[in-house]
């Protein structure tokens, strides 16, 4: 039987706060007094310039996911914005607006909330610091909550907003007209007689409105999932229910897990939400559905959340989330420089980042893009920034990548600064009493930084007391040679520069040296000296030079970063060069792009902690692996992935500006890795329907090397007339996709789950015959 549109989900229970009546959800007890503070809300003062500060009342609305203050400006509505684009909230001067026009003395008055994406802070100060510590931790309850809320929760929260907003004149009644808006605002296209008939079946009053029980049956007819019923019919054979023996059929024929009786009792106390059937070691339709809607029924291994790899390997046999040009919030010419930007990133996990360091005013080095109009930040605000939140979100060391343009009496202070600010964190020397032949681990270097740059000699020296003692000269780094030529209309020679004893002492396994070829690498240069690729060269050796290129990476560590014409901060795919081992794959990380979706996607796994460890044939000296050109080995395990679309859930709207804008959706599926494996297959165009479009296409995808493959699924909104449009993606390694069964994330470009919206798919990876 075919299967059809999307499933039952139960009202929300009683034990959520009735927060208006025709809103019969949220996530605090109606008692909470934070939440009853925010709903109150309050005073504060917003902070824009040493000038511009005055008083605006804010306030969390009614829905409880919007939050709202008033605009001065005549004829103007209210500002709002939603609980769901805060990134994080900061008490203290701990934004860049804050720290620029609010003087030290206020520091316990003042607090910021930061925003997902480019979006400005709103830097904010309260009257008392009591006021603050209540304002703070209220927001991260909220936050929090929000944020915990399980898949099934938040849809029935957006759907619940949705009946409200269509709710016009606030009586809690829904007319037809208000049906009609409603069904608008959820994403779904119905001619009249349809949503005339579905009005009539639950207007049991005959009162031409939906109130009360009318608006729960309508509901429940609305989100009914006939793709969900067929699965569950199929395995409910204990009186209409799931016995914890049906599960487990499920769970082996099905999902393909390796599970027992035990795994099935954990899911049914885990998701079954009807006491009773829970007493009985049974599993509800809706208790099924729980279970699919979360971890453990998601795409995503969940053994694969949390750090499960060997974290023992030297440093240079993992991929390293890299950023170039950290310092930018946009493109490289104009754009601002922020310790945001650094801030943003590290809490993406990144573990390299970038500083292009310059002399400033004042005898203090400043970062920016030379020879560009990029704005200025100062130095030791960026190492401040990065100490503070390096490791929030990974323990695991953060590099830091040198361009260093100053002079030696502001190398100085560059030098100091690292020391004084990063203190004992700062690896100032080796591990252990003799010289090092390899790198140490990640798990040795855990909450450790380390300093990548130019150093004036060998690091045995440390142990030979052979040691300089005076500044020297080096040559400039090879992306400080390109950026200069391309500000340049003749090609400049390429310069030395004075270095720093102090800040050379500091560059300890990371030493910048220039490529010549693998050859002269391997007879010259000691493990710790690694070189940066342009993206340009960098393709051209992993085309023409594959299998060199990756032994070069099992004794060291290489760097891409892209090329200087990319002004519009745009990426190049990443994919081939994690293929041929490259570690740090710099990528601009504020650019909302497909490879950005990618690095986010290859870095998912192993607790999302920026370290990846290279499959064993890109560590192994005897591994004779050419991605571009397959022969026998280890690394050739052939598949066959079998993936199944079947349907989504909530997708945003597009275009939100025109109220009658539905999205035609469409979904791509995509391999990215060895150049035999790359593939994309598309369903066909679902038309006007964004709330629960149904495609049931199956596609076969033939897989070489699955341990560097990665799996992209694209919703896009379909258009004939131009260029279809983005609406969201999901991208994770192939090992680790779960089969059977699963619910696939939606995220925006920005690379935030939308929390409504999903994909239903089925998938099978079998071995080949």
């Amino acid at each position: 039987a075919a299967i059809l549109p999307t499933a039952i989900k139960t009202l929300p229970s009683e034990s959520y706060l009735m927060c208006y009546p025709q809103m019969p959800f949220v996530y605090l007890e109606s008692g909470d007094s934070d939440l009853q503070f925010l709903l109150l809300g309050g005073k504060l003062v917003k902070v824009r310039s040493k000038s511009w500060k005055h008083g605006r009342y804010f306030k969390l609305e009614e829905d409880c996911q919007t939050f709202s203050h008033e605009s001065k400006k005549a004829f103007k509505q209210n500002h709002t914005f939603s609980i769901d684009d805060i990134e994080s909230v900061r008490k203290g001067r701990h934004s860049e607006g804050l720290k620029k026009y609010t003087d030290a003395s206020v520091e316990d008055l003042c607090f910021s909330i930061i925003f997902k994406g480019r979006k400005k802070n709103l830097d904010l100060m309260a009257e008392s610091p009591e006021d603050v510590n209540k304002w703070v931790s209220s927001l991260e309850k909220i936050i929090n909550n929000m944020h915990n809320l399980s898949n099934q929760k938040k849809s029935e929260h957006w759907i619940f907003s949705c009946i409200r907003k269509a709710d016009k004149n606030g009586d809690n009644m829904m007319t037809l007209k208000e049906v009609k808006h409603f069904l608008r605002q959820i994403n779904v296209e119905v001619d009249d007689s349809y949503a005339a008939d579905l009005f009539k079946k639950c207007d049991t009053s005959n009162s031409d409105t939906l109130e009360g029980e009318e608006i729960k049956q309508f509901y429940e007819m609305l989100t009914r999932r006939e793709e969900i019923d067929i699965i569950y019919g199929k395995y409910a054979q204990t009186e209409g229910q799931m016995s914890d023996r049906d599960l487990l059929n499920f769970l082996l024929n099905e999902q393909r897990e390796q599970a027992t009786a035990e795994d099935a009792h954990r899911l049914i106390e885990k998701y079954e939400v009807d006491k009773t059937a829970k007493q009985n070691n049974c599993m509800t339709k809706d208790g099924f559905l729980m279970y699919l809607q979360q971890d453990d029924g998601c795409i995503l291994n969940p053994a694969h959340r949390s750090v499960y790899q060997d974290m023992n390997q030297p440093l240079n046999h993992y991929y390293i989330s890299s950023s170039h040009n950290t310092y930018l919030m946009a493109d490289q010419l104009k754009g601002p420089s922020s310790t945001e930007a650094y801030i943003k990133a590290l809490m993406k996990s990144c573990r390299c980042v970038e500083l292009d360091c310059w002399d400033g005013a004042n005898g203090e080095p400043v970062i920016y893009h030379g020879h560009t109009l990029t704005s200025k930040v100062l130095f030791k605000d960026v190492i401040k920034a990065i100490k503070d939140y390096a490791f929030k979100t990974s323990q695991y060391p953060v590099i830091l990548s040198l361009e260093n343009h100053c002079t030696v009496e502001q190398q100085k202070l560059m030098a100091r600064h690292l020391v004084f600010f990063l203190g004992d964190a700062l690896v100032k020397k080796p591990l252990g009493d003799t010289m090092p032949t390899n790198f140490p681990s990640p798990e040795a270097l855990k909450g450790k930084f380390l300093i990548k740059g130019k150093r004036l000699n060998k690091l045995d020296s440390i142990f030979t007391n052979n040691n300089v003692i005076e500044d020297g000269t080096v040559s400039e780094e090879d992306e400080a040679a390109e950026c200069k030529e391309n500000s340049q209309k003749e090609k400049p020679k390429k310069s030395n520069i004075k270095l720093d004893k102090e800040l050379s002492d500091i560059v300890i396994y990371c030493k910048s040296v220039h490529f010549n070829s693998f050859e002269h690498a391997r007879e010259n240069q000691a493990f710790y000296e690694m070189s940066s690729f342009k993206e340009s060269k960098a393709f051209n050796l992993a085309e023409t030079s594959a299998t060199a290129f990756m032994h070069h990476n099992m004794d060291k560590l290489s760097r891409i970063y892209p090329a200087g014409s990319r002004t519009d901060s745009s990426n190049y795919n990443p994919v081939p060069m994690w293929n041929v081992g490259c570690q740090i794959v710099a990528l601009n990380f504020q650019t909302n792009s497909k490879e950005m979706h990618l690095n986010q996607g290859r870095f998912l796994m192993n607790g999302f902690c920026g370290y990846i460890l290279k499959p064993e044939f890109q560590r192994n000296l005897s591994s004779q692996f050419n991605p571009n050109a397959l022969t026998e080995g280890s690394w050739l395990k052939k598949k066959i992935f079998h993936v199944m679309v079947i349907s989504a859930q909530q997708l945003p709207k597009i275009n939100k500006e025109k109220q009658k804008s539905i999205v035609d959706p469409l979904v791509k599926v995509e391999i990215h890795g060895v150049q035999a494996d790359n593939a994309s297959k598309e369903t066909h165009h679902i038309e006007n329907n964004g709330f629960n479009p149904m495609w049931n296409k199956k596609f076969q995808f033939d897989i070489s090397v699955p341990e560097l493959a990665l799996v992209r699924f694209l919703l896009e909104d379909h258009d004939t007339a131009s260029q279809n449009d983005f609406i969201g993606q999901y991208c994770l390694p192939l090992t680790s996709v779960q089969n059977g069964y699963r619910h696939v994330p939606v995220l925006n470009k920005r690379g935030d789950n939308i929390s409504s919206a999903s994909l239903f798919v089925h998938l099978m990876l079998l071995d080949a015959p």
